[in-house]
């Protein structure tokens, strides 16, 4: 496959679709096995959009592990590989993976899997921003952390230590990126679905695409 960025890696953070370790926050308003399915909706959602077009070579990293049939089904649908995520806290595990993407490529993006707002043309952008000379990039979210992010080096520094899951996980980003000396370059606002208010605005946004689309036909049609 011939890819506009050879030289980078896309790795995108997924959990294993387990009812009752996903998307809990979705209960009690959708039952466990109802949560876990939002979750492979989602995590599909981004695959699709990931390799909408060959940009890069695309790596899932899977939790616990790569074992579960969800993992297996993807590697079998999309031009994806599997690894496995590493380290005691999402800190650890994201520098673990961006360093294993730094012994393979010159640059490194790493995105979670249920953000519906993020954009193909966003994760081009990304590319292009660290191509052009920016040390990281970052796509922040209104919750007040970041949807995604990419390096072109290893920065260990924006990741130890840190505070996850919190509305000053982006602000604490950019001062931890400003006193390290790194040019930094934000994307557009996002969001991403951890709610059941969020899952509500997701399901409404794909509502909104379908009525488009067939009203698109229909007007084609005619």
């Amino acid at each position: 496959m011939v890819y506009q960025f050879p030289d980078s890696v896309l790795q995108i953070f997924c959990k294993a679709p387990i009812p009752g370790q996903v998307k809990t926050r979705l209960q009690p308003a959708l039952n466990a096995e109802q949560a876990a399915n939002a979750h492979r909706q989602l995590a599909k959602m981004t695959l699709d959009r990931a390799v909408q077009q060959p940009l890069c070579p695309v790596e899932l990293y899977c939790a616990p592990d790569a074992n579960h049939d969800f993992f297996q089904d993807c590697a079998r649908v999309y031009p994806i590989t599997l690894q496995e995520q590493y380290g005691i806290d999402l800190g650890t595990r994201m520098h673990l993976a961006l360093d294993s993407g730094f012994c393979r490529y010159r640059y490194a993006l790493l995105m979670g899997c249920d953000c519906p707002s993020l954009s193909f043309n966003d994760i081009h952008q990304a590319f292009m921003k660290l191509h052009e000379g920016h040390d990281v990039v970052v796509a922040p979210a209104e919750d007040g952390g970041y949807v995604m992010i990419g390096l072109n080096s290893v920065q260990p520094t924006l990741f130890s230590n840190m505070v996850w899951s919190n509305s000053q996980v982006m602000a604490n980003t950019r001062r931890r990126a400003k006193k390290s000396g790194l040019s930094m370059y934000e994307l557009a606002m996002q969001w991403d679905v951890d709610t059941y208010q969020d899952w509500q605005r997701y399901l409404e946004v794909i509502q909104l695409k379908q009525q488009s689309k067939k009203t698109g036909q229909s007007s084609f049609n005619h």
